[in-house]
């Protein structure tokens, strides 16, 4: 495994040090029993409609075309319109799910021991794309404040990662050459392609890696324990 020597460090948030997709799918869950109108449709029916929207909506948001106003409304109304229940019911069920969605927050497996033993070896901070206040929120109750020097949130950047501003705003921040920055994060795009793009070291955590991902990444891992490793933690 090859060493990586950066002089700061960057940390997604969602699905790299808090589990969002395990969050979300519990708080949709809840949803599905909180409201009586999915009475007869199966709880994953809802999972797999909302996912599908959802995701469609983030990269419309990604691209500009959509404000966040606007995927808040769609994401549930066209959810509900897809399995032919009362779209009305979708600024209560925003509403409900955001409330859900909150009490399910966790870090990933490993990600909570490593990420405090990076921080006592290494300065870091925070990237992440998603809505500032929701972020905020999660930053707060993990108490990230406390240990990350910078946290750049896209939206306040006014760009979605992998944009270029997004990347050039944070390695202003740290100080140091962009050879010298690590981003660790688990999406391609977003992360992989991102970083690189910006000349940043790369590490990756996923578990289904694509071949692309191996020209692009210094580090390919799913186990925090290998980017201990990497980084000559013990």
């Amino acid at each position: 495994m090859s060493q990586l020597n950066p002089k700061f460090i960057y940390f997604d948030l969602d699905d790299t040090l808090l589990d969002h997709k395990k969050a979300e799918q519990a708080g949709l869950q809840d949803v599905h029993e909180h409201f009586d109108m999915f009475d007869g449709i199966p709880e994953q029916q809802l999972l797999d409609t909302y996912h599908h929207i959802n995701k469609g909506l983030w990269e419309e948001y990604g691209r500009g075309e959509i404000d966040r106003h606007e995927l808040h409304r769609r994401r549930f109304q066209e959810t509900f319109r897809d399995l032919g229940v009362d779209e009305q019911m979708h600024e209560e069920a925003g509403k409900v799910y955001m409330r859900y969605y909150r009490n399910h927050w966790e870090w990933i497996d490993g990600a909570y021991e490593s990420y405090n033993k990076i921080t006592q070896n290494f300065e870091v901070g925070i990237m992440t794309n998603g809505f500032a206040e929701t972020q905020w929120l999660k930053i707060d109750q993990f108490k990230l404040k406390e240990t990350a020097r910078h946290i750049v949130i896209s939206e306040e950047v006014g760009e979605m990662k992998p944009h270029p501003k997004v990347f050039d705003h944070a390695t202003e921040l740290t100080g140091v050459d962009r050879e010298d920055i690590l981003y660790v994060g688990d999406s391609f795009t977003s992360d992989v392609v991102g970083g690189s793009k910006a000349n940043w070291k790369v590490a990756w955590f996923t578990k289904a890696p694509v071949d692309e991902g191996y020209k692009l990444a210094h580090l390919i891992f799913d186990d925090f324990t290998d980017l201990l490793k990497a980084l000559n933690i013990k």
